[in-house]
């Protein structure tokens, strides 16, 4: 019997595990190494406590334990059908109320997607209850060699689990380094499961704790030769900047030069005239940083990277819009597809005129819309969950808003839903902004934070309208001598319908003709609201006589999840399914004054975006603080997703779907040189970003530059 029980325990779980990867990932493959091990363990653990009571009271443990499993399996199917990853316990605590509160549409409709999926889950709680009913299922009670050995077995299945991580990590095995050294929640819940992501999160909330309280990580050898840094295990090679992508034209298929190219009406520097080439670093005391943080692994990790990196250098477009005014939009849910010149032409206008960029990315990380702001904002990785509302504590030292207060201009944010939502009243202001929304949102007061709304004509509105965001702010700073302001946008927020997306609603007669779903036509209707704003904002600035010198720069936050991948497709009108295609989208970064188009064909992401602009604005920056690259540097494209894929100008490898495409013509040998060289560069960049969040290490480097570089320093 005691093995009966066992059975049944690990049976469910077995059950439940295979209905939730069909249910959210279909037939992809699944690793059963470490998962056999972690439900022997926990089918023990639940045998040993029901074990210990009688017949009554194990009833009430048994049903206790199998709900919460249940829970446990139906909370993340709700959630990844919803968000496409899985619910963290950070998020869990840290936004859930907000979450219930500001997108209970989204919970209801996801809610009742998966309802045929939760029915499935319950079916063997149910099972057992008629089992019981019918006494065929009479768990008796563990006493003495039994319950003994019920515990052995718990112990040699832990025991089991530890050896099965420990020989991954020694043999360089894939599921090892998710789970372990670079834990990626939505890899490890589609390769190991849901409960070995569960585990594994809990595991990992502590072991940041512990790392943050003991400084506990192992430090990498770093050291230099030539353009290349040797990085963690074993002196792989790092990709540092060896690369020139020469990809990047003024028309099709011809080297940058910027012949024909506008700034503010004016023309750009002779192309004939060498360019100014030396490298974008500030003067900092190197010795110093790495005796400050020798106390500290990840510090000393840090400053032995930061040392040995190869700066990008200043070119051609450095200081073009020098002077200039920046507005900077991170756009909610936003899409290559939402550009049509038949109903989004202000939007269709500046993606396919000024700079014009045909391979960019926006991936897709684990708090989506908070973390891709984050990177948009600082050209840093996000390291787990929340990195924005972490940042809040931190010295952002390197972030616009304090570069653009060295040249004394003003930097205001705004946000079309309410302050609370992610902290952005706390993160915000302490990147520099002046930070106002619609709405107050939980726990703010009126008499404290009142001063921080703006009014619309709409505020309850779901989603908000962009145009009513741009009427009611533009007024503030559009008189303004210089202006740097930000816009995080919401009316491109699911869910795409008709009767629960009002912008949707808004705009529906403008798609009523288009043949196409329901949910493509409402995608499209609630991105024409963003494109009134855009059309809006230009009038204005071209009124007020700002338009000639103010750059816009807009990038999406992620691609629109909200929709499932067919429905993406038929959006799309293509196969996304290669390449990592689904992260394609558009970035703008558009000037009045430029007459003619500048054709960007570098790989280039959401996280070169910052880089890319202090170099663009004329800034003195360090290149060396952030993951990202200027795109218009020599250092060749790379763009990193969540789970360590990556494209590259040479290459895009999917680790999910296990292939390599190659761009250029290399060796056999070179490709396995570049691989392990680029998956070096990933890690690096990976925990670079991750060990500046956690250590506040813009404030030690702030520390040790020199005093007269600090001259109306940024960070002030």
């Amino acid at each position: 019997m005691i093995m009966t029980v066992w059975l049944v325990y690990a049976g469910i779980l077995v059950y439940m595990e295979i209905v939730f990867h069909l249910g959210c990932y279909g037939l992809q493959g699944f690793n059963p190494v470490f998962t056999v091990g972690l439900v022997a363990l926990i089918a023990a653990v639940q045998s040993f406590i029901g074990g210990c009571f009688r017949e009554k009271g194990e009833k009430r443990a048994s049903r206790i334990m199998l709900w919460t499993e249940f829970l446990v399996f139906a909370v993340q199917a709700v959630y990844f059908h919803i968000f496409k990853q899985p619910l963290q316990m950070k998020a869990m605590f840290e936004t859930g109320g907000d979450a219930l509160t500001s997108y209970w549409r989204e919970a209801l409709t996801g809610l009742l997607q998966t309802l045929p999926l939760l029915i499935l889950l319950l079916l063997p709680i149910v099972g057992l209850e008629v089992l019981r009913k019918l006494k065929k299922y009479k768990p008796r009670p563990l006493h003495g060699i039994r319950r003994l050995s019920m515990g052995l077995a718990g112990l040699m299945s832990l025991a089991y689990c530890i050896c099965t991580i420990m020989i991954g990590n020694i043999v360089g095995a894939a599921y090892a380094e998710d789970y372990s050294e670079f834990y990626d929640p939505d890899t490890v819940m589609r390769n190991m499961g849901a409960v070995a992501m569960v585990q594994r999160d809990g595991f990992y909330e502590i072991q940041a704790l512990f790392d943050r309280l003991t400084h506990r990580r192992e430090k990498p050898q770093v050291t230099t030769d030539g353009n290349m840094i040797a990085g963690m295990a074993g002196g792989d090679a790092v990709l540092v900047g060896t690369v020139s992508a020469n990809s990047v034209s003024d028309t099709e298929g011809d080297n940058l030069s910027g012949e024909g190219d506008g700034r503010g009406g004016e023309e750009l520097p002779d192309p004939e005239q060498e360019p100014d080439t030396s490298p974008h670093v500030f003067e900092m005391d190197l010795a110093k940083l790495a005796e400050m943080s020798q106390d500290n692994k990840e510090e000393r990790w840090l400053a032995d990277y930061i040392a040995g990196l190869t700066p990008t250098n200043r070119n051609e477009y450095t200081g073009m819009f020098e002077g200039y005014n920046l507005i900077y939009l991170t756009a909610e849910g936003f899409s290559t597809y939402a550009v049509r010149e038949d109903l989004t032409p202000t939007l269709y206008k500046m993606v396919n005129s000024s700079f014009v960029f045909q391979n960019y990315y926006v991936p897709l990380w684990a708090t989506s819309t908070s973390d891709g702001e984050y990177v948009n904002c600082t050209g840093l990785i996000p390291d787990g969950q929340h990195s924005m509302k972490a940042s809040a504590d931190n010295n952002m030292a390197y972030v616009l808003p304090k570069f653009f207060a060295k040249e004394n201009v003003y930097s205001r944010a705004y946000h079309n839903n309410t302050l609370s939502y992610y902290d952005r009243y706390l993160s915000h202001p302490n990147l520099g902004y002046d930070f106002k929304a619609i709405k107050l949102g939980k726990g703010l007061s009126e008499e404290e934070w009142g001063g921080q709304l703006f009014t619309v004509a709409t505020p309850d509105a779901w989603p908000g309208s962009d145009l009513e965001m741009m009427e009611g702010t533009i007024g503030e700073y559009i008189n303004d001598q210089r202006f740097h302001v930000y816009y995080m946008t919401v009316s491109g927020h699911m869910n795409y319908n008709f009767t629960g997306n009002r912008m949707s609603g808004k705009n529906k007669e403008a798609v009523a003709d288009l043949d196409m779903s329901e949910n493509a036509r409402a995608y499209l209707a609630c991105n024409i609201e963003l494109d009134k704003a855009l059309e809006y904002l230009l009038d204005q600035l071209e009124q007020a006589g700002k338009l000639e010198n103010t750059v816009i720069c807009l990038s999406a936050d992620h691609y629109p999840y909200g929709m499932t991948e067919e429905q993406y497709e038929e959006l799309a009108g293509k196969d996304l399914s290669q390449d990592l295609d689904v992260y394609r989208n558009s970035l703008i970064l558009w000037n009045a004054g430029m007459e003619e188009p500048v054709y960007v064909d570098k790989v280039c992401c959401s996280v070169d975006i910052l880089p890319t602009l202090l170099n663009l604005f004329g800034f003195d920056f360090d290149s060396r603080m952030y993951a990202g690259r200027d795109i218009f540097s020599e250092e060749e494209g790379l763009v990193i997703f969540k789970d360590k894929s990556f494209v590259s100008d040479t290459v895009a490898y999917d680790r999910q779907q296990k292939t390599t495409t190659w761009k250029k013509e290399l060796t056999e040998e070179e490709q396995t040189a570049y691989m392990e060289a680029a998956r070096q560069d990933v890690k690096n960049r990976y925990q670079f970003s991750a060990y500046i969040l956690r250590n506040d290490y813009y404030n030690l480097i702030e520390q040790c530059r020199t005093a007269g570089d600090l001259q109306g320093d940024p960070g002030e």
